[in-house]
C-alpha cells in the first residue's frame, strides 16, 4: 500500500462523538503503519468553544480511550497531534468560512501542500447543504490545484424525494466524482471478503445461483438498545437506519454478477443492477412480506431494561420500528424464484451480522431414514463479530452404520496472528485519500435503494392497522 498524496483534512463537527471514537483513532492507526501523506494537517471545525492546544488534547485522550489496536503505541501521538489545529464556525456564516480558506491556505503554503483538501461532513444530516452551499461560496469547492473531496455520513436522505433532492443540491455544487458517501459497513473486512470469495473461487460460483441456493439470509442483530439517541432513532427507525443502507448494500454484493474488472465503477455498476432488479413490494402486499417490531421491558439477567417507549426522548405512542424483517426475491437469470430474507433489531439475545447462504438439499435423500432430516448446506460469511467464514456440510460419524453429523468448517481471521484486520473507518479513510471510490455509494444506487423501500414506509404512514410487535428486550 502506498502513502496517499499530501492533503489537508478538514472535519466538520470535529468535537463529536465519531470523530472522537472512530476519525482520529484511525487517522493515528494509519500512521503508525506509515500510511498517512509526508505532509498532512487536520482542521477540527465545530461549534464548540476550544483552543487549539485544548482540541489536541481531547484528540489524545480519544486514541487512548478508543483505539483499536491490540498492542496500540502511543510513542507517537504528540508528533501527530502537532498537525492539528481548530476552528470555531457558525455554519451559517459566510465570514467564518472566509477564515477557514485563509486558515487552509496558510497550511498549505507552510507545509507545502499542493491544494488537496478532503472535507469530512461528521455533522447531523440537515447541515450537509448548508456546509456545502458555504464552501461553494467560499471558492473551497473547486478544485484548481489539487483536489477537492466531500465525505457525507449516512443517512443520505430521509425517504426517495429527500434524497434526490440531496443529490441535485449536491450535484449543482460539486461533480459526483468529489462525493464519497461513506458507509463503514462496506469498510469491514469479510464485506470485501464477499468479492473474493465469490470469484477468486471456482468451487462457490459455479453454485452461486437459484439452481443450488434454496435461500439467502442477511441479519444484522444487536444486543444493546439505542443508547441514549431516542430523538434521532424515534425520528429514524431501523428501516432508514439500517435497512436502506447497510443492508442492501450487502444484498448487492452477495447477489452482483461478476464485475468486468476491479474499477470502481465497474463494481458498482454490478451492485446497481441488483437494486434495479429488486421486486417491488406493492403497498398493499406490506404486511405480508414485511414485519416490524419494537421492544419491550424485560429482566435480562435479572436486571430490569426498559422498553423502547420508556426510553429517554421516546414518545409513549412512538410506533417507531426498532427492528424489522424483508422477504424479497431478485428478478433476474440468476437468483428468479430465490427468496432473500433481511432482517435488523435492537435489544435480541446477540449481536451478530452475518450473510447465511443456504444451499439445496439433495435429489435424493438416501440416508434419511436413518437420520431423518438432514441439515442443509450452509455457507456463513461473518461480518462481525469474529469475522471470518464458515462452512457446514454433513460427514459420518466413525462406527458402525451410517450415522450423520453436520460439521463446521470454520476460519476466522483472528487466527492469523501475523495478519491485522484494520478497523473500517481506518479503510474507507485511506480509500478516499487515495481517491478510491469502490466502497462508498453513488448516486444511482442510492436513489434505487430509496425506491425500494418507499413503497413500505408508505404503507406504515398511510395504515395505521399494519401491526407493530412487541417482542421482550
Amino acid at each position: 500500500m502506498e502513502r496517499p498524496d499530501n492533503l489537508i483534512l478538514v472535519i466538520f463537527g470535529a468535537t463529536g462523538d465519531l470523530t472522537a471514537r472512530k476519525l482520529i483513532p484511525a487517522l493515528y492507526s494509519l500512521k503508525n503503519q506509515d500510511l498517512m501523506p509526508d505532509r498532512f494537517s487536520l482542521i477540527g471545525v465545530g461549534r464548540s468553544e476550544l483552543t487549539t492546544e485544548q482540541f489536541r488534547e481531547k484528540m489524545a485522550e480519544a486514541i487512548r480511550t478508543f483505539t483499536e489496536e491490540k498492542e496500540p503505541d502511543f510513542s507517537r501521538i504528540d508528533s501527530f497531534l502537532n498537525c492539528f489545529y481548530y476552528r470555531k464556525i457558525n455554519y451559517n456564516s459566510a465570514r467564518d468560512y472566509a477564515e477557514l480558506k485563509l486558515e487552509i491556505e496558510k497550511s498549505c503554503s507552510e507545509k507545502g501542500i499542493a491544494g488537496n483538501i478532503i472535507f469530512y461532513m461528521a455533522t447531523p444530516p440537515d447541515v450537509y447543504v448548508t456546509i456545502s452551499n458555504s464552501l461553494y461560496l467560499a471558492g473551497l469547492s473547486r478544485e484548481s490545484e489539487g483536489y477537492r473531496r466531500f465525505i457525507i455520513e449516512k443517512p443520505f436522505g430521509t425517504d426517495l424525494a429527500s434524497a434526490v433532492k440531496l443529490n441535485r443540491t449536491l450535484h449543482e455544487l460539486v461533480d459526483e466524482k468529489q462525493i464519497f458517501r461513506i458507509d463503514h459497513y462496506l469498510g469491514k473486512e469479510t464485506v470485501q471478503n464477499l468479492l473474493v470469495t465469490r470469484f477468486a473461487n471456482g468451487i462457490f460460483e459455479p453454485l452461486w445461483n437459484r439452481n443450488y441456493v434454496h435461500r439467502i439470509e442477511i441479519t444484522s442483530a444487536e444486543s444493546i438498545g439505542i443508547e441514549g439517541r431516542g430523538e434521532y432513532y424515534d425520528s429514524s427507525g431501523a428501516l432508514r437506519d439500517m435497512v436502506q443502507n447497510h443492508l442492501l448494500q450487502m444484498v448487492g454484493l452477495t447477489a452482483m454478477e461478476p464485475p468486468s474488472s476491479l474499477d470502481a465503477d465497474a463494481i458498482r455498476n454490478e451492485v446497481l443492477k441488483v437494486f434495479q432488479s429488486l421486486q417491488p413490494i406493492r403497498e398493499e402486499d406490506v404486511e405480508k412480506y414485511v414485519v416490524r417490531g419494537q421492544y419491550t421491558g424485560s429482566k435480562i439477567r435479572g436486571e430490569y431494561v426498559p422498553g423502547y417507549r420508556e426510553e429517554k426522548n421516546v414518545p409513549e405512542d412512538s410506533r417507531t420500528e426498532t427492528y424489522v424483517a424483508l422477504k424479497f426475491f431478485v428478478n433476474n437469470w440468476r437468483w428468479g424464484g430465490v427468496p432473500f430474507y433481511v432482517r435488523t433489531g435492537k435489544r435480541l439475545p446477540t449481536r451478530v451480522t452475518e450473510v447465511v447462504v443456504h444451499f439445496k438439499q439433495t435429489p435424493h435423500h438416501l440416508f434419511q431414514r436413518v437420520i431423518g432430516k438432514l441439515a442443509g448446506n450452509q455457507l456463513i460469511i461473518r461480518i462481525q463479530p469474529n469475522e471470518g467464514i464458515l462452512l457446514k456440510f454433513d460427514m459420518k460419524e466413525p462406527g458402525a452404520g451410517f450415522k450423520v453429523k453436520n460439521v463446521n468448517m470454520d476460519f476466522h481471521y483472528r487466527d492469523m496472528a501475523d495478519v491485522r484486520v484494520p478497523s473500517a473507518y481506518e479503510r474507507l479513510l485511506y480509500d478516499v485519500m487515495t481517491g478510491d471510490s469502490t466502497l462508498f455509494s453513488r448516486d444511482d444506487e442510492v436513489e434505487t435503494a430509496w425506491k425500494f423501500v418507499e413503497p413500505i414506509q408508505k404503507a406504515w404512514e398511510n395504515n395505521p392497522d399494519i401491526k407493530v410487535y412487541g417482542y421482550p428486550a
